[in-house]
């Protein structure tokens, strides 16, 4: 049921990437003005992250989950009658407040549920509902624009999105999922002073750069840039993301298995880290500067890292905060790391209206991407649950990769 809120989650927030071109035809639209689009999600989706996680752990998850998809719905239904750039601004950041219940509420959950040692396949389940979501979105709407027009669609999204809510009421939680938080809470305080949140928080700035970057514009790059059609620009990237998911439910397994084997989960997570950052600049050069044979072969080289490393973005996090706190670390590190989306769509739309090309936004992608090695490496510590009340420095000594 956590993979599948995610999957409409993806599905409902690459709606208006996906029917970018036609609304920017309708609207008369500058590229700058579908970047600040794009964004405007994020300018509500990363503020209201840090109350989300409180929310959470206060008055519990998974009621909190159900009221956010509650809201995105409803916004995903009223873009279908938008007559004003104004109007979808609004209903983005809408949508934004609804989905930022996403990944708090969801870590909060696994966290309470799940053992260290199965984080990393629950993880690359959760992670494959939302990768392979962008992929069936684009799919699913390039059929109903067909039939019902862009604003259609986003009618049908909205609707289809409310029928999660059935069979979540029947779901049973053990207590620890839905208790209330009380005492025995760590504070914010003692949150905000461990080292491994800001490095956690600065991975996902980068990793979410790159994939707010390629979320918000692969469509209009395929189609504007490298020149394929409408259907061939759907089938394409539907084929990337589901690459995407498979590999997180790939890696996700791996990881699990590695650590029930050799015990190390510190060395297998960020292993894959480090090879997931540093492999994705090769990817993003060849988008920018190779043939179009190769600008795909590197969409796709992207799609299978990206996907190894989003088990470990919340696993790595789950394992250090534990279900005491996961709540409130990845309501922080989702706040930080989203404040990527507030700059790479807008800013990679100024860079095409200025230069008429992809080629510098892909490259400012390929630097982010490298930059998250300092994050994940060299400020997570070694991987174990924090032992909470102790100072940050005794509570988990800084860790190298092994």
């Amino acid at each position: 049921m956590l993979a599948t809120v995610l999957f409409i989650n993806y599905v409902d927030r690459g709606a208006v990437p996906t029917a970018a071109p036609l609304i920017q035809h309708d609207l008369h639209l500058t590229n700058e003005q579908l970047g600040r689009l794009f964004s405007a999600f994020f300018w509500i989706y990363a503020l209201i992250q840090i109350p989300v996680g409180w929310l959470a752990e206060r008055y519990g998850a998974h009621r909190v989950l159900a009221a956010g998809l509650v809201i995105w719905a409803t916004a995903t239904m009223l873009v279908g009658i938008a007559s004003s750039f104004a109007m979808l601004i609004a209903l983005r950041m809408m949508l934004g407040l609804g989905e930022s219940a996403g990944f708090p509420c969801v870590s909060k959950l696994l966290a309470s549920v799940v053992p260290i040692k199965g984080l990393g396949q629950a993880n690359g389940i959760v992670a494959f509902g939302y990768l392979i979501g962008p992929g069936a979105g684009i799919f699913a709407a390039g059929l109903l624009i067909d039939h019902f027009g862009w604003r259609g669609t986003f009618l049908v999204f909205g609707v289809i999105s409310l029928l999660w809510l059935a069979p979540w009421s029947a779901v049973k939680l053990p207590a620890l999922a839905t208790a209330r938080s009380d005492a025995q809470t760590p504070t914010w305080s003692m949150v905000l002073r461990q080292k491994g949140l800001w490095g956690t928080s600065l991975g996902l700035f980068s990793s979410n750069y790159v994939w707010y970057f390629m979320l918000s514009w692969l469509p209009s790059y395929l189609v504007n840039e490298r020149g394929f059609s409408m259907h061939e620009m759907e089938h394409v990237t539907t084929l990337g993301y589901l690459i995407n998911g498979l590999s997180a439910l790939a890696i996700g397994w791996s990881i699990d298995r590695y650590v029930a084997h050799r015990g190390s989960a510190n060395f297998g997570y960020k292993l894959v880290m480090v090879v997931a950052h540093a492999g994705a600049v090769p990817c993003m050069l060849g988008m920018a500067l190779g043939s179009q044979s190769t600008a795909v072969a590197a969409m796709f080289g992207f799609q299978v890292l990206m996907g190894a490393s989003s088990p470990g973005m919340y696993a790595m996090s789950q394992i250090l905060a534990g279900p005491r706190a996961s709540g409130r670390w990845v309501g922080i590190q989702n706040s930080i790391g989203n404040l990527s989306g507030n700059i790479s769509p807008w800013v990679s739309g100024i860079i095409v209206d200025l230069t008429g090309h992809f080629t510098l936004a892909f490259i400012a992608a390929a630097v982010v991407s490298a930059l998250g090695i300092v994050g994940w490496i060299g400020m997570v510590p070694k991987l174990a649950p924090l032992k909470w009340g102790e100072s940050p420095t005794a509570a988990a000594s800084p860790g190298a990769i092994l």
